[in-house]
C-alpha cells in the first residue's frame, strides 16, 4: 500500500512538472470569485478540452478556498504581503483549518515538483488542523479525488498567517513542550498577538477536544491583543485593573496551576482562538529582558514599570 502511494504521489509529481513546463496551465475557466484574500471555484464549469490546472494567488495573512465539485487540480501560490520589519529568519507558519465537511479533494504540500501529502479527506473530515513553514513551501497543490457518483462535494479551507516555526507553534501536530529560548521570549513580545502579565486560576476542558486545554488566566497587565481575547474581569470597564481570558494549550504540556505564580503569557490568534506561545515567569522574563536592555539587542520596548 506504501509502495503504491509513493508511486502515486511520484506519477503526480512528473504530471505536474510536465504541466508547467510544457505550459497546460489554465487559469480561467474554473474560477468564478477570487480577490487577494480568498479564492472560490467549481469544477462544474470544467471543460474537457481545456486545461484542468487552476493557478491561484493569495497575498493576504488569513483568508479562505472553496472549490465546488473539484475536478483536476489547483496550484495554490502563498505570497503574503507580510509586514516588511519580518526578516527571513523570521520564521512565518501557515495554518489551514477545514471546513466542516470538506471532502473532494486532497491537499498536498508542493517543493521543487515534490508532492507530501499535508490533508487527505480523511484528515479534512474529521476537521484536522495542519501547518507548515511557509519559508520551506510557498504553495499547495490540491488535486481532486476521483469519485464515481455525482453528489455534491466542497474542498473548502481557512487559512491563516502566523509568525514562528512550525515546530513552535502549540497547535502543530509535532510542537514540542519545552521552555522558549531567551531569544524566543523577546521576540514573542514584540510580534504577539496578545502580551500580558498574570496567574492561572483555573484549566478547563476545551470543548469536545481532548487533546487541549484551556488556561483560564487572570491578567493585572495587558501589555497588547490584537483581539479581544481578554476583557475586564467582573463585567468592568475598560479601565479596569482586572482582565480575564481563555488561551488553549495542547494538553500533553501537562501544565499545572502554581499558587502565585506569576507568568508573561504571550500567543497566537489563530481562527478566532487564542493559543499559548512563550510563557515564562515573570521574574524570569525581566531578568531577560534587562539584560537585553543594557546589551542593546532588544528588538522592542514594553513598559515594565
Amino acid at each position: 500500500m506504501k509502495t503504491r502511494m509513493r508511486m502515486r504521489r511520484a506519477l503526480c509529481s512528473c504530471a505536474l512538472v510536465l504541466l508547467l513546463l510544457t505550459g497546460c496551465v489554465w487559469s480561467g475557466a474554473a474560477q468564478y470569485s477570487t480577490d487577494q484574500c480568498s479564492w472560490r471555484g467549481s469544477g462544474l464549469t470544467h471543460q474537457s478540452h481545456v486545461r484542468d490546472v487552476e493557478q491561484v494567488y493569495l497575498r493576504c495573512s488569513e483568508g479562505s478556498l472553496e472549490w465546488l465539485y473539484p475536478t483536476g487540480a489547483v496550484i495554490v501560490n502563498m505570497r503574503p504581503n507580510t509586514d516588511p520589519l519580518l526578516t527571513p529568519k523570521h520564521a512565518q507558519t501557515v495554518c489551514l483549518r477545514p471546513r466542516p465537511g470538506s471532502s473532494g479533494a486532497s491537499v498536498y504540500l508542493w517543493r521543487d515538483g515534490e508532492l507530501t501529502l499535508l490533508l487527505s479527506e480523511e484528515d479534512q473530515a474529521a476537521g484536522r488542523q495542519r501547518c507548515f513553514s511557509l519559508q520551506q513551501q510557498r504553495a499547495l497543490f490540491i488535486e481532486a479525488t476521483a469519485h464515481t457518483d455525482i453528489s455534491k462535494r466542497v474542498t473548502a479551507f481557512q487559512y491563516q498567517l502566523i509568525n514562528g516555526e512550525t515546530g513552535d507553534q502549540p497547535y502543530s501536530p509535532t510542537a514540542p513542550c519545552r521552555p522558549c529560548t531567551d531569544e524566543q521570549i523577546l521576540m514573542a513580545v514584540c510580534t504577539s498577538d496578545f502580551v500580558v502579565r498574570g496567574s492561572i486560576q483555573a484549566i478547563e476542558q476545551a470543548g469536545d477536544d481532548e487533546d487541549r486545554a484551556s488556561l483560564v488566566v487572570l491578567s493585572s497587565r495587558v501589555y497588547r491583543q490584537k483581539k479581544r481575547v481578554f476583557i475586564p474581569a467582573g463585567g468592568g470597564t475598560r479601565g479596569s485593573s482586572r482582565w480575564t481570558g481563555h488561551v488553549n494549550v495542547p494538553r500533553k504540556c501537562g501544565l499545572r496551576i502554581e499558587q502565585g505564580a506569576e507568568f508573561l503569557f504571550t500567543g497566537s490568534v489563530m481562527f478566532g482562538e487564542a493559543w499559548l506561545g512563550c510563557a515564562p515567569r515573570y521574574k524570569d522574563f525581566l531578568q531577560v529582558y534587562r539584560s537585553a536592555m543594557l546589551a542593546g539587542s532588544n528588538p522592542c520596548h514594553i513598559d515594565t514599570d
